[in-house]
Protein backbone atom coordinates (compact mmCIF):
# COMPACT_ATOMS: atom_id res chain seq x y z
CA UNK A 1 0.00 0.00 0.00
CA UNK A 2 0.96 3.57 -0.64
CA UNK A 3 2.17 6.10 1.90
CA UNK A 4 0.26 9.83 1.92
CA UNK A 5 3.82 10.70 0.77
CA UNK A 6 4.24 8.62 -2.03
CA UNK A 7 0.41 9.47 -3.03
CA UNK A 8 1.08 13.14 -2.85
CA UNK A 9 4.45 12.14 -4.65
CA UNK A 10 2.55 11.22 -7.55
CA UNK A 11 0.18 13.61 -7.58
CA UNK A 12 2.20 16.10 -7.99
CA UNK A 13 4.05 14.04 -10.88
CA UNK A 14 0.99 14.03 -12.87
CA UNK A 15 0.02 17.63 -12.26
CA UNK A 16 3.64 18.57 -13.95
CA UNK A 17 2.87 16.24 -16.50
CA UNK A 18 -0.36 16.70 -17.49
CA UNK A 19 -2.28 19.17 -15.20
CA UNK A 20 -0.50 22.72 -16.45
CA UNK A 21 -1.15 21.87 -19.83
CA UNK A 22 -4.93 20.92 -19.44
CA UNK A 23 -5.05 24.16 -17.31
CA UNK A 24 -3.43 26.33 -19.93
CA UNK A 25 -6.12 24.37 -22.99
CA UNK A 26 -9.09 25.28 -20.47
CA UNK A 27 -7.89 28.52 -20.39
CA UNK A 28 -7.86 28.87 -23.77
CA UNK A 29 -11.19 27.47 -24.14
CA UNK A 30 -12.58 29.95 -22.00
CA UNK A 31 -10.58 32.66 -24.15
CA UNK A 32 -11.67 31.23 -27.16
CA UNK A 33 -15.37 31.17 -25.65
CA UNK A 34 -15.84 34.32 -24.22
CA UNK A 35 -13.41 36.20 -26.76
CA UNK A 36 -15.80 34.97 -29.82
CA UNK A 37 -19.06 36.38 -28.20
CA UNK A 38 -16.79 39.51 -27.44
CA UNK A 39 -16.38 39.40 -31.24
CA UNK A 40 -19.80 38.92 -32.03
CA UNK A 41 -21.01 42.04 -29.63
CA UNK A 42 -18.13 44.18 -31.23
CA UNK A 43 -19.38 43.36 -34.97
CA UNK A 44 -23.16 43.73 -33.30
CA UNK A 45 -21.85 47.31 -32.20
CA UNK A 46 -20.28 48.10 -35.51
CA UNK A 47 -23.19 47.00 -37.24
CA UNK A 48 -25.51 49.32 -35.08
CA UNK A 49 -23.04 52.44 -34.95
CA UNK A 50 -23.03 52.07 -38.90
CA UNK A 51 -26.15 52.27 -39.45
CA UNK A 52 -26.83 54.73 -37.12
CA UNK A 53 -24.50 57.23 -39.13
CA UNK A 54 -25.98 55.64 -42.15
CA UNK A 55 -29.19 56.69 -41.33
CA UNK A 56 -28.11 60.32 -40.61
CA UNK A 57 -26.79 60.42 -44.10
CA UNK A 58 -29.84 59.29 -45.30
CA UNK A 59 -31.74 62.07 -43.30
CA UNK A 60 -29.80 65.04 -42.55
CA UNK A 61 -28.49 65.22 -45.88
CA UNK A 62 -31.32 66.62 -46.86
CA UNK A 63 -31.77 70.51 -46.83
CA UNK A 64 -35.23 72.18 -46.43
CA UNK A 65 -35.62 72.38 -50.42
CA UNK A 66 -35.25 68.18 -50.34
CA UNK A 67 -31.90 68.79 -52.30
CA UNK A 68 -28.79 66.53 -51.01
CA UNK A 69 -26.37 68.79 -49.06
CA UNK A 70 -22.84 67.84 -50.74
CA UNK A 71 -20.76 69.05 -47.85
CA UNK A 72 -23.22 67.04 -45.24
CA UNK A 73 -23.28 63.89 -47.60
CA UNK A 74 -19.20 63.94 -48.12
CA UNK A 75 -18.54 64.60 -44.27
CA UNK A 76 -21.22 61.50 -43.08
CA UNK A 77 -20.04 58.70 -45.72
CA UNK A 78 -15.98 59.83 -45.07
CA UNK A 79 -17.04 59.19 -41.12
CA UNK A 80 -18.74 55.64 -42.88
CA UNK A 81 -15.53 54.85 -44.57
CA UNK A 82 -12.93 55.51 -42.00
CA UNK A 83 -14.73 54.12 -38.86
CA UNK A 84 -16.43 51.28 -41.01
CA UNK A 85 -14.88 51.29 -44.05
CA UNK A 86 -15.89 47.62 -46.06
CA UNK A 87 -18.94 46.97 -44.35
CA UNK A 88 -22.44 47.01 -46.10
CA UNK A 89 -23.06 50.63 -44.91
CA UNK A 90 -19.97 51.94 -46.06
CA UNK A 91 -20.79 50.88 -49.58
CA UNK A 92 -24.20 51.91 -49.08
CA UNK A 93 -23.07 55.23 -47.82
CA UNK A 94 -20.52 55.35 -50.76
CA UNK A 95 -22.96 54.82 -53.69
CA UNK A 96 -25.40 57.47 -52.14
CA UNK A 97 -22.15 59.76 -52.40
CA UNK A 98 -22.14 58.76 -56.36
CA UNK A 99 -25.77 59.68 -56.65
CA UNK A 100 -24.89 62.92 -55.29
CA UNK A 101 -22.23 63.36 -57.12
CA UNK A 102 -24.25 62.72 -60.49
CA UNK A 103 -26.77 64.79 -59.62
CA UNK A 104 -24.41 67.70 -59.02
CA UNK A 105 -22.79 66.61 -62.20
CA UNK A 106 -19.40 65.61 -60.87
CA UNK A 107 -19.16 63.02 -62.77
CA UNK A 108 -15.01 62.38 -61.36
CA UNK A 109 -16.34 62.13 -57.57
CA UNK A 110 -18.92 59.96 -58.45
CA UNK A 111 -16.44 57.54 -60.27
CA UNK A 112 -14.05 57.75 -57.64
CA UNK A 113 -16.99 56.52 -55.10
CA UNK A 114 -17.68 53.54 -56.75
CA UNK A 115 -14.10 52.45 -57.80
CA UNK A 116 -14.25 52.02 -54.24
CA UNK A 117 -16.84 50.21 -53.81
CA UNK A 118 -15.80 47.82 -56.56
CA UNK A 119 -11.93 47.77 -55.73
CA UNK A 120 -13.01 45.38 -52.74
CA UNK A 121 -16.98 45.23 -52.91
CA UNK A 122 -18.76 43.58 -49.50
CA UNK A 123 -20.83 41.61 -51.86
CA UNK A 124 -21.77 40.37 -55.22
CA UNK A 125 -24.84 42.51 -55.54
CA UNK A 126 -23.01 45.81 -54.14
CA UNK A 127 -20.15 44.71 -56.30
CA UNK A 128 -21.95 44.42 -59.40
CA UNK A 129 -24.40 47.51 -58.85
CA UNK A 130 -21.39 50.06 -58.34
CA UNK A 131 -19.73 48.15 -61.99
CA UNK A 132 -23.02 49.37 -63.53
CA UNK A 133 -23.05 52.33 -62.47
CA UNK A 134 -19.75 52.97 -62.78
CA UNK A 135 -20.10 52.14 -66.50
CA UNK A 136 -22.82 54.43 -66.67
CA UNK A 137 -20.89 57.75 -65.23
CA UNK A 138 -18.03 56.67 -67.80
CA UNK A 139 -20.30 56.67 -70.66
CA UNK A 140 -21.89 59.80 -69.41
CA UNK A 141 -17.91 61.19 -69.44
CA UNK A 142 -17.60 59.55 -73.16
CA UNK A 143 -16.06 56.66 -72.47
CA UNK A 144 -18.03 54.15 -73.68
CA UNK A 145 -15.22 51.80 -74.97
CA UNK A 146 -13.73 52.16 -71.19
CA UNK A 147 -17.19 51.21 -69.98
CA UNK A 148 -17.64 48.23 -72.12
CA UNK A 149 -14.09 46.80 -70.89
CA UNK A 150 -15.10 47.30 -67.18
CA UNK A 151 -18.43 44.93 -68.35
CA UNK A 152 -15.81 42.14 -70.00
CA UNK A 153 -15.63 40.67 -65.83
CA UNK A 154 -17.59 37.87 -65.25
CA UNK A 155 -21.00 38.01 -64.42
CA UNK A 156 -23.43 35.65 -62.14
CA UNK A 157 -26.30 34.50 -63.85
CA UNK A 158 -28.59 36.87 -61.48
CA UNK A 159 -27.26 40.14 -63.21
CA UNK A 160 -26.63 39.03 -66.70
CA UNK A 161 -29.95 40.60 -68.36
CA UNK A 162 -28.92 43.79 -66.51
CA UNK A 163 -25.16 43.39 -67.53
CA UNK A 164 -26.35 42.73 -71.24
CA UNK A 165 -28.85 45.30 -71.71
CA UNK A 166 -26.16 48.05 -70.40
CA UNK A 167 -23.81 46.67 -73.30
CA UNK A 168 -26.41 47.43 -75.53
CA UNK A 169 -26.59 50.86 -74.47
CA UNK A 170 -23.58 51.42 -74.81
CA UNK A 171 -22.59 50.02 -77.88
CA UNK A 172 -25.91 51.98 -79.27
CA UNK A 173 -23.71 55.63 -78.01
CA UNK A 174 -20.63 53.85 -79.87
CA UNK A 175 -22.90 53.52 -83.24
CA UNK A 176 -22.50 49.53 -83.10
CA UNK A 177 -26.09 48.83 -83.79
CA UNK A 178 -25.70 44.65 -84.56
CA UNK A 179 -23.59 44.39 -81.59
CA UNK A 180 -25.99 46.58 -79.74
CA UNK A 181 -29.01 43.88 -80.91
CA UNK A 182 -26.99 41.03 -79.57
CA UNK A 183 -26.62 42.62 -76.68
CA UNK A 184 -29.81 43.49 -75.87
CA UNK A 185 -31.59 39.85 -77.26
CA UNK A 186 -29.17 37.91 -74.87
CA UNK A 187 -30.24 40.28 -72.18
CA UNK A 188 -34.02 39.62 -72.97
CA UNK A 189 -33.22 35.96 -73.18
CA UNK A 190 -31.83 35.87 -69.78
CA UNK A 191 -34.91 37.28 -68.36
CA UNK A 192 -37.66 34.74 -66.85
CA UNK A 193 -39.85 34.28 -69.15
CA UNK A 194 -42.33 36.12 -67.01
CA UNK A 195 -40.28 39.10 -66.45
CA UNK A 196 -41.46 42.74 -67.84
CA UNK A 197 -39.86 43.31 -71.29
CA UNK A 198 -41.43 46.06 -72.52
CA UNK A 199 -38.36 48.64 -72.25
CA UNK A 200 -36.20 46.23 -73.58
CA UNK A 201 -38.26 45.06 -76.34
CA UNK A 202 -38.85 48.69 -77.81
CA UNK A 203 -34.84 49.12 -77.50
CA UNK A 204 -34.92 45.49 -79.67
CA UNK A 205 -37.72 47.41 -81.76
CA UNK A 206 -36.05 50.83 -82.12
CA UNK A 207 -33.05 49.16 -83.98
CA UNK A 208 -34.69 46.92 -85.91
CA UNK A 209 -37.01 50.35 -87.43
CA UNK A 210 -33.01 51.57 -88.18
CA UNK A 211 -31.82 49.05 -90.35
CA UNK A 212 -35.38 49.14 -92.19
Amino acid sequence: MQTEDEQIAQIKDWWDRNGKPLLAGGVLALVAVFGWQGWQKYQDNQAQGASVLYQQLLETALDPAGKPDAAKVAELAGKLDSEFGGTHYAQYGSLFVAKVAVEANRLDDAAAALQRVLDKPADATLGELARQRLARVLAAQDKADDALKLLDAKVEDAFLASREELKGDLLVQLGRSDDAHAAYQKAKDALAEDAAVGGLQMKLDDLAKGDA
